[in-house]
C-alpha cells in the first residue's frame, strides 16, 4: 500500500486545494493530508489563516479523497515523515526547481520517499481570494459613487 502525504495550509479552502487532494489520491493508496497549525502559519506568512487549525483540520478530513489528517506543528517535513510515515510527498510545482524543492527531494530521497509535483492552480489562490474580500470591506471614497450619481 503506498501512502501518500499532500500537506497545506488549506486556508479559506478552494478548488486548488481540491485539486491537489483529488490528483494527490490518485497516486497513492492512502492519502494522509498535512494541515499546518496556525503557530506555524503565521510564523511562515507573517499573518494568521482566517480560518483556525480545528477548523481547517475538520474541513480537509471530510473531502472524500483524504483518508486521514495530521497537523504539522513544526517546519521540517522529515521529523513530520518520521511522526506520520509515507511514501510520496506531493507538492505545488510552483517548488519545483527552487532551492527549496531540490533540497527537499535530496532530503527525501535519503529516506526513501518520492516527490510528486502537481500544477499549481494559479486563477485561485488563497492569496486572491483574501485580496478579494479585502477589496469587499474597503470603503468607497466617496459613498456617493456607490449610489451611481
Amino acid at each position: 500500500m503506498t501512502v501518500g502525504y499532500a500537506p497545506g495550509a488549506w486556508d479559506l479552502f478552494h478548488v486548488g486545494h481540491l485539486n491537489i487532494l483529488r490528483h494527490a489520491k490518485a497516486h497513492c493508496d492512502f492519502l494522509i493530508a498535512g494541515v499546518v497549525d496556525d503557530e506555524m502559519l503565521t510564523l511562515a506568512k507573517g499573518r494568521p489563516p482566517v480560518i483556525p487549525t480545528l477548523e481547517r483540520a475538520e474541513i480537509v478530513r471530510h473531502v472524500s479523497y483524504v483518508d486521514d489528517i495530521f497537523i504539522e506543528t513544526q517546519p521540517d517535513k522529515l521529523v513530520t515523515w518520521r511522526e506520520r510515515p509515507f511514501d510520496v510527498f506531493f507538492k505545488g510545482d510552483d517548488w519545483r526547481g527552487t532551492l527549496k524543492g531540490i533540497e527537499l527531494e535530496r532530503r527525501f530521497a535519503e529516506v526513501g520517499v518520492e516527490v510528486v509535483y502537481f500544477p499549481y492552480t494559479v486563477a485561485t489562490s488563497s492569496t486572491i481570494l483574501r485580496r478579494a474580500l479585502a477589496a469587499l470591506e474597503t470603503p468607497l471614497a466617496d459613498p456617493q459613487l456607490a449610489i451611481g450619481d
